[in-house]
């Protein structure tokens, strides 16, 4: 092979490297920014999914609470109204001493 071939060869491998450059460097970046995106939505419907769940749980415990609290709130009631008996029972009870002592 003459010099002028082997030159010749290195040239053109050299032009096609640098002329295939640009487009190989743009198609890794568009892989990487597809692949980055994909990622971030995976990543969305992770958290929303969570947060759906959170929400059912938070709702949940609330309608727990509700429902426990009138059990609360009728032993509170009951015991204001045992309170409000014995009070008129109290009166009752004096207004018949007075009456039988008359």
């Amino acid at each position: 092979m003459a010099l002028d071939q082997v030159t010749d060869s290195i040239t053109q491998v050299n032009t096609s490297t640098l002329g295939v450059a640009p487009a190989q460097a743009m198609a890794t970046l568009y892989q990487t920014a597809s692949a980055s995106a994909g990622l971030a939505m995976q990543n969305a419907v992770h958290a929303q999914s969570n947060q759906y769940a959170l929400n059912n749980a938070t709702a949940v415990q609330g309608v727990n609470l509700l429902m426990g609290s009138s059990t609360a709130a009728a032993a509170a009631a009951a015991t204001k109204i045992d309170a409000g008996f014995a009070g008129i029972l109290a009166r009752l009870d004096s207004l018949m001493s007075v009456v039988s002592g008359q």
